[in-house]
């Protein structure tokens, strides 16, 4: 990830095709170590194509993976529904609960 961010920083900055030296001269300021294969892989891989495009196609794709949020708010609203018939009873187990809580003793006593 930190060679994508570094070619990424460089195409940001006006670098329409960073070099390998590029993506290393940027993680070396930052003292990262450094794998060689990696940052050849990762050039070898983004060498004619446009960053901005290649953003763009990654949001597209990411748009249609699932979250399931809908599918846990659904699962919430179907507990809620179930619970609703709940209150009364927990109010009066509270009750008695508060009840017993003081065990005789008052907060200033």
């Amino acid at each position: 990830m930190k060679y994508l961010a570094a070619y990424l920083l460089l195409t940001t900055g006006g670098k329409a095709n960073p070099t390998a030296d590029d993506v290393k001269n940027i993680l070396n300021t930052v003292g990262a170590e450094i794998d060689e294969e990696r940052v050849s892989s990762l050039i070898a891989a983004l060498a004619d194509k446009d960053a901005a495009q290649l953003l763009e196609e990654g949001k597209e794709k990411m748009a249609s993976v699932p979250t399931g949020g809908a599918v846990a708010a659904a699962g919430g609203a179907a507990a809620a529904g179930a619970a609703s018939d709940a209150p009364a009873e927990q109010a009066k187990e509270e009750e008695k609960e508060e009840s017993d809580d003081d065990m005789g003793f008052g907060l200033f006593d």
